[in-house]
């Protein structure tokens, strides 16, 4: 998720125990599913969302035949259709939400969608009720290491939109189109990423204090728990 500790996030995920795994497994597998169905084919080459997804997918280790079987269900071979859906929603303290699912079945998404936010002191939004105070980004995270000193500087003279420095590492922003060129320009440095993915950058950001980011932290659980929600932005600092 975006907006929150994308750091602790991941590394929570990377180091998940084997039924966490399991549903990790079951959300990129849609997620690849729909890149083959909406975003160009099976060709990754040409597919730049099925590329994003195939990357999670290895980050995360799921096994090959899982890729392909998703993969053939995304080209028509699966049983039933499946669709990505997208929310948008408000939580405590002036937290706003874009929640990203994949199903096949939207009424059921959308009342456990409508669900956890209701039972977490938020509501469901209209249509661009939150969107507008987002913006589309690529947003790279690398740990820091060996070499970075110097990265700053060069991505900078790359063009990436912005780069901020944190205890963890760096945190980087691009226009999304510049995602993957960024990726590969810091992959050929010899610098290991811990995420590149697509996200939904909120414009400002809001400082939560520790009752309502404890609030808010349980809501962002519940709506990453639910098995069709793949992605949950917010425009909260935790």
């Amino acid at each position: 998720m975006s907006g929150h500790s994308k750091w602790a996030t991941i590394k929570r995920a990377k180091g998940a125990a084997d039924a966490k795994r399991g549903k990790a497994f079951t959300k990129v597998a849609k997620n690849i599913s729909v890149a083959v169905r909406t975003g160009g084919g099976q060709d990754p080459t040409f597919n730049f969302q099925l590329r994003q997804a195939l990357d999670h997918a290895r980050e995360i280790g799921m096994p090959k035949e899982n890729i392909e079987r998703a993969i053939k269900r995304g080209a028509g071979e699966g049983k039933e259709a499946i669709e990505q859906v997208t929310y948008e929603g408000h939580g405590p303290a002036g937290s706003t939400f874009i929640v990203e699912a994949v199903t096949d079945n939207s009424n059921r998404t959308l009342q456990s969608i409508r669900n956890i936010f209701t039972k977490n002191n938020g509501r469901m939004g209209e249509v661009g009720s939150v969107a507008w105070s987002f913006q589309s980004k690529g947003q790279i995270l690398v740990e820091k290491q060996k070499g970075l000193e110097d990265l700053f500087l060069e991505l900078i003279d790359q063009g990436v939109e912005d780069v901020k420095e944190s205890e963890e590492g760096l945190e980087i922003y691009t226009k999304p189109m510049d995602l993957e060129k960024t990726k590969k320009f810091i992959e050929s440095k010899g610098i290991k990423i811990l995420s590149s993915e697509l996200i939904m950058r909120p414009q400002q950001s809001v400082e939560l204090s520790e009752a309502d980011s404890n609030k808010v932290r349980t809501l962002i659980d519940a709506l990453e728990d639910d098995d069709d929600v793949v992605s949950v932005h917010s425009n909260v600092n935790i």
